[in-house]
């Protein structure tokens, strides 16, 4: 007697690539949930959920989106839009992305014209934006994750230098991005050359 099929892949299976209208719908998805903070909403949906990156993909795509010019998280759906399928599956994902977020933007701004000088107005965009700081470090912890589970001296002191530079320096991002970016590139390179 034959066994039976399984009834479900091994966890460690990737799924197949998505095709266009699952990145839209994915990154629709994305956009609907995400207030203040789309980057942690990404990463649970690419990473977890959808399982289209690992952890340390996204954390490398990311990287590339923070050092293209433009929104990382718009940036960060381009490039896996096209990773996928190419041109069209880069333009599904930037408007899965953004569209929903347009809209709310125009009405946004349209409600915020009118009754911006209200006190309660003004306290909850206040706290939007604790709310959103929260977010950012949140993310920021998880993107770090692979530095302390694989710690890699280069990368540690990349990440140091960055933080310093944004934080204590008066040089500005683009310079720093610049700087530190080739400089990673340089010691990442020496760091595998380096090993048998």
């Amino acid at each position: 007697m034959a066994d039976p099929l399984p009834t479900s892949l091994p966890q460690d299976t990737a799924p197949p690539p998505p095709g266009i209208g699952q990145l839209f719908l994915g990154f629709l998805s994305v956009a609907v949930v995400a207030f203040g903070g789309v980057l942690p909403i990404a990463r649970r949906a690419l990473v977890e959920r959808h399982r289209w990156l690992t952890p340390d993909e996204f954390t490398e795509l990311v990287g590339l989106a923070q050092f293209l010019p433009g929104p990382n998280i718009v940036n960060l759906s381009v490039i896996v839009g096209a990773r996928f399928r190419g041109i069209p599956g880069a333009l599904a994902a930037f408007l899965g992305l953004t569209a929903v977020p347009a809209v709310g933007v125009v009405l946004a701004g349209m409600v915020f014209s009118r009754y911006g000088d209200v006190t309660a107005v003004a306290d909850m965009l206040a706290g939007l934006a604790a709310a959103a700081a929260g977010l950012v470090l949140a993310m920021a912890a998880r993107m770090a994750e692979p530095l302390w589970r694989r710690p890699q001296a280069h990368a540690i002191l990349i990440a140091l230098l960055a933080f310093v530079g944004i934080v204590a320096t008066p040089v500005s991002l683009p310079v720093l991005m610049l700087t530190l970016g080739p400089v990673s590139i340089l010691l990442a390179w020496w760091a595998q050359r380096g090993r048998p």
